[in-house]
């Protein structure tokens, strides 16, 4: 695997059938982690139809993690329903900790990053566009153009720790 990958899920605060078959794994609003249909693994040829499937023009070596919600999300005045939670948002920086731990992959801009930033850098993809994540309620002094830099922030300080 090379890299990791960050959603929300654009719906409630816990997965569903569908959020399963699309990311690896799953903060719910709890906090607690969901394991989805797929492995990691199963990322390393997509050719087979038989892959998580998260990140149009990036699924091929790439790890899908997501917390759960953003239901109507909007923009920061119109975050919806279901905001992500603080604990939420911690499990899932110690999660991409973990598993950059566990892959090998370095914490960087090109290893690490939103599904906003993906789109940004790959443009002429499906996943131009995309808004996970621009905004986490916990945090919204955080700019989009900054998010992606405050979460891998996040998640070297948990790398640090295991």
């Amino acid at each position: 695997m090379k890299r990791i990958i960050i959603h929300w899920t654009a719906g409630t605060g816990s997965p569903n059938s569908v959020d399963k078959q699309h990311y690896h794994y799953l903060i719910d609003s709890k906090g607690e982690m969901h394991n989805g249909d797929f492995k990691p693994e199963d990322n390393e040829n997509c050719t087979d139809g038989k892959y998580a499937a998260h990140t149009g023009g990036g699924n091929t070596g790439s790890i899908g993690v997501s917390m759960c919600g953003m239901y109507g999300f909007t923009s920061a005045d119109n975050i919806g329903k279901y905001p992500l939670t603080a604990k939420q948002c911690e499990r899932c920086f110690k999660l991409i900790a973990e598993l950059a731990k566990e892959y090998n992959i370095s914490i960087t801009p090109e290893t690490v990053m939103t599904h906003y930033e993906f789109g940004l850098k790959n443009p002429s993809t499906t996943s131009a566009g995309k808004i996970d994540i621009v905004y986490l309620p916990p945090f919204p002094d955080v700019a989009a153009s900054q998010m992606g830099d405050f979460i891998r922030s996040k998640a070297l300080w948990y790398y640090k720790k295991i």
